[in-house]
């Protein structure tokens, strides 16, 4: 297989006006940048500009090397702009309780090259996944966390991710509300799978809640993790069709499937660098 082309990606946000485009493109040309791709979207009702571009890097320069000269545009918009070396994968922790269909198809996309991330740490409030963790040659930390001992345990766990150098936390159908204080510092990089179409049917037993009041369409929901339970900025939605023939295991089985895949193509896409936030929702340039 040939060596992929050094590129880089940038993405900001920042007050539409005119010449962003422009600008951005001029600096890129005189850096000896070649666009590969470009995307953007002005939106209307805020007067706010959004845009992702990837651009191949001349032979011998880095994209810090290329991002050095770009803060006097980004003062001149007020923009809210990020340079990414697109080589260098995400480094991720994925956390997991007692349900491991998302870990296991995460970890399966990771193998044969399907996400660009990296797992060199999997965290578990309980022991059921540790053999998972041990097989694909991941190190896990198995975290029990109640009421009583949640600040210690995030204590532990912030140690942990800083010795890790993670950059992305996966909440895995993990099972435990995080604490305000937690959420705000990993602000924009805690991904949760949440097990319906936000917002119907929180809280435990959501495809009995679901089967019990008859519904006819079941989903997922992909989404940042804010103070505010499951109600952080989405990323990826889906929906699938269900009958009355069906049991509360059979939604269930259908909803495990949905799950991963929402996961997956949320997890994509920030690893991309696909996602920019924009206050309580997010542009996805997937």
């Amino acid at each position: 297989m040939s060596t992929p082309e050094p590129h880089g990606i940038l993405t900001l946000s920042c007050p539409d006006k005119r010449g962003i485009v422009a600008a951005v493109s001029r600096y890129l040309f005189e850096q000896d940048c070649n666009i590969l791709d470009s995307s953007q979207f002005g939106d209307r009702a805020n007067e706010r500009f959004f845009l992702r571009t990837s651009f191949a890097l001349p032979e011998g320069r880095t994209v810090a090397q290329v991002e050095a000269g770009f803060a006097d545009i980004a003062r001149e918009f007020a923009m809210d702009v990020q340079f990414h070396d697109a080589a260098r994968k995400t480094r991720t922790v994925i956390m997991v309780s007692k349900f491991g269909h998302c870990l296991v198809d995460l970890l399966y996309r990771v193998r044969i090259g399907a996400l660009p991330i990296e797992v060199p740490l999997i965290v578990s409030n309980h022991r059921d996944f540790a053999d998972v963790a041990a097989a694909n040659g991941i190190p896990f930390r198995y975290l029990p966390m109640t009421a009583d001992n949640k600040a210690e345990q995030e204590a532990a766990l912030q140690e942990l991710l800083a010795a890790k150098a993670i950059d992305l936390i996966i909440l895995a159908r993990y099972m435990q509300v995080l604490s305000g204080e937690f959420s705000n510092h990993w602000r924009g990089r805690i991904v949760n799978i949440h097990h319906s179409f936000l917002p119907s049917f929180k809280g435990a037993r959501p495809y009995q809640q679901a089967h019990a009041r008859g519904v006819k369409l079941i989903g997922a929901t992909a989404h940042y993790v804010t103070e505010d339970l499951d109600e952080g900025p989405i990323i990826e939605q889906e929906v699938d069709r269900v009958t009355h023939a069906m049991s509360a295991e059979d939604m269930a089985a259908a909803g495990r499937d949905t799950e991963s895949r929402v996961l997956a193509r949320a997890v994509k896409w920030h690893a991309e660098h696909r996602v920019v936030l924009d206050g309580k929702r997010t542009i996805v340039f997937a």
